[in-house]
């Protein structure tokens, strides 16, 4: 009996594990806007970007939607894992929403929008002579 409480805690324990994103609702965001361009970056480590995420602009909002599954056989047990993670962020009003770029690299999906020249949009008013 001593050696079954060594091999049960261990199956117990992996039961507590948790990784930050993969199994999680959770997407972490960060932005950065320059006079040239606004860069946002998602932690999304794990995931096939081919497969899994999708970056999407509509109306001014920028979306990114992410989806796993996941399936995991250990010698006494199975268990699987999904979850879907999607954030949205409004893209500021200069932005060139058809040059938008997506790159996936070590875990992190950088995303940049070129910004266009910052254009006057006060319209003079004439005024007519009673």
């Amino acid at each position: 009996m001593t050696t079954l409480v060594p091999r049960l805690w261990n199956d117990m324990t992996e039961w507590f594990e948790q990784d930050v994103m993969p199994h999680s609702s959770v997407m972490r965001l960060e932005d950065q806007i320059t006079d040239r361009q606004y860069t946002v970056r998602a932690e999304l480590p794990g995931v096939d970007p081919d497969k899994d995420v999708q970056v999407s602009v509509d109306h001014g909002v920028l979306t990114i939607h992410a989806e796993r599954r996941e399936e995991k056989q250990t010698k006494h047990r199975s268990e699987f894992r999904y979850g879907v993670a999607e954030r949205s962020v409004r893209l500021p009003a200069n932005a060139d929403a058809e040059k938008v770029k997506a790159a996936y690299d070590n875990g992190i999906l950088e995303i940049t929008i070129p910004l266009k020249a910052a254009e006057s949009t006060a319209k003079r008013v004439p005024i007519a002579k009673t």
